[in-house]
């Protein structure tokens, strides 16, 4: 049986983009929506649909800014990452004293997440993402649901990448903190940071409602 072609990396298809193939285009938008849609899922729940389409017109206005030294899904994450913080900016008037390391999004009342959660534990977890500073609360999701490597996260993040390991540490031991202030008992505490990469990763399918891409 002959093999069918090799799929096409994110930069081939960025390329083919870039000189024009609409189809590749939408290829890469396809590749990566489910991604990008859980990015925003538990951040800014009653904005994804538009969030979304922010961010791949970024990748769209952008795209040759990126020169491959990056992965692609680094570059991409990092422009989510920038349109959500212009998005909180916004809500702030401007505010100049907005820090991604201060402020969380539970500070701003985004709503229910997008994300169903199966058990209380999912959902406690879930609550303490929330109230961690914007930046940990990256950090800790593209760290559990996209297994994001030290590299790309320091893309994301625009921090050397010696100094990802500090920030993920960082960002767990204001998770435990979080979780101990919503635990409604020591048992519910326990079982959730027992298995905290577990109930971490079994929201990662659980994006509630999927926009349809433009």
């Amino acid at each position: 049986m002959t093999p069918g072609p090799a799929a096409q990396s994110d930069l081939e298809l960025l390329d083919a983009w870039r000189a024009g193939d609409q189809r590749a285009g939408n290829e890469l938008f396809n590749r990566h929506f489910d991604s990008i849609c859980r990015f925003f899922a538990n951040k800014a729940p009653a904005e994804v649909d538009d969030l979304i389409q922010r961010t791949f017109l970024a990748c769209i206005e952008g795209r040759d800014r990126y020169r491959g030294d990056a992965s692609f899904r680094g570059y991409l994450f990092g422009v989510a990452r920038n349109v959500l913080r212009r998005y909180y900016r916004d809500k702030r008037y401007h505010d100049a004293r907005f820090d991604p390391l201060i402020a969380s999004v539970h500070d701003f009342g985004p709503g229910p997440s997008l994300l169903i959660a199966d058990k209380r534990e999912q959902e406690l977890l879930l609550q303490a993402l929330r109230r961690l500073p914007m930046d940990h609360q990256i950090t800790l999701e593209l760290y559990y649901w996209e297994n994001m490597s030290g590299s790309e996260l320091a893309t994301v993040l625009e921090i050397p990448e010696g100094t990802v390991r500090g920030r993920i540490r960082r960002a767990k031991q204001l998770l435990e903190t979080a979780l101990a202030e919503l635990a409604e008992s020591p048992s519910q505490l326990e079982s959730t940071v027992a298995n905290l990469e577990g109930w971490a990763r079994s929201l990662r399918e659980k994006a509630l409602v999927k926009p349809d891409p433009a």
